[in-house]
């Protein structure tokens, strides 16, 4: 996939170049609304895990009736916590997504309204992007309140210590890179109606807070007085009488990164069409 991208990329801005000046009948606007999940450490089995509400803009460049180029910005929420098999570890975490991206569709059928061409297709896509993330824990403290913290000032594996000089604090802002399919309906030369299912694969571990191995709540409280990192880093006392990791012990799988994906529908407008509408509006008011 890697290697397919630039090279798509290279296709569709070439053909751009070559069709010399942009039309607005080749732009479309659409809105999407639908589902994020997360697939990590504290979510391994399901594809589409609990679904949290997406929503996104999409800006599309028609570049022939197989091949358009496309900027797509969503905002999500996406949240894990733990299988049965690990419950006693009794981690969880949820976080706010914001993703920007730049994307090449391919249409397997020639899509369009015109004559000998089709009015629906299956679609893939794929495409280049950044996402802002902010994994953030409840519990629930002395006076008996339920607190939302931000785990990664917490630094619950070490992150920064001179005891783990290779761990390093994780960046909240980070690349990635949307893939997937979908499937469109186009009933008149206005209208675009479609569905689709994206995976974001991430260069991060981070997104759920846990990569790595437990540290210990003495290393912790070490850096952080007031106990908030021990407590976070290793809940399972809450669960079960006594804690039972030490230091060493396995917290999260270090050699996959975290991955999310987004299911939507979505509705897209071309441009040329809009303004004609709008203003055929203005002129039936003022008649």
């Amino acid at each position: 996939m890697k290697r397919l991208l630039p090279f798509l990329l290279f296709v569709c801005l070439t053909s751009f170049a070559g069709r010399g000046q942009l039309t607005l009948r080749q732009i479309s606007i659409g809105l999407n609304a639908g589902g994020m999940n997360y697939l990590g450490d504290l979510n391994h089995q399901s594809m589409l895990g609990k679904l949290n509400m997406g929503y996104g803009a999409t800006v599309r460049y028609l570049i022939d009736n197989r091949w358009s180029l496309r900027v797509d910005g969503a905002y999500g929420t996406v949240e894990g916590g733990n299988p049965d098999y690990i419950a006693r570890r009794n981690l969880s975490f949820r976080s706010h997504i914001y993703e920007a991206s730049l994307r090449v569709e391919f249409n397997f059928l020639p899509f369009s309204t015109a004559e000998r061409q089709y009015r629906w297709t299956p679609y893939i896509f794929g495409g280049v992007g950044m996402f802002h993330f902010n994994p953030t824990a409840q519990y629930t403290n002395g006076s008996g309140e339920v607190v939302e913290v931000a785990l990664q000032p917490l630094r619950t594996e070490g992150q920064g210590s001179n005891e783990y000089p290779d761990r390093q604090p994780y960046a909240l802002t980070a690349p990635m890179m949307p893939f997937g399919v979908g499937f469109r309906v186009k009933p008149n030369d206005m209208l675009t109606f479609g569905v689709e299912y994206g995976f974001r694969k991430t260069w991060t571990d981070y997104l759920d807070d846990v990569s790595t191995t437990y540290v210990g709540s003495e290393l912790l409280n070490r850096y952080h007085s007031d106990g908030e990192a021990a407590l976070l880093a290793d809940r399972s006392g809450e669960v079960v009488e006594g804690y039972v990791n030490a230091v060493g012990i396995e917290r999260g799988d270090d050699s996959l990164d975290d991955w999310y994906a987004y299911l939507n529908a979505y509705v897209s407008f071309r441009l040329d069409k809009v303004f004609w509408f709008v203003g055929k509006k203005r002129c039936d008011m003022k008649h």
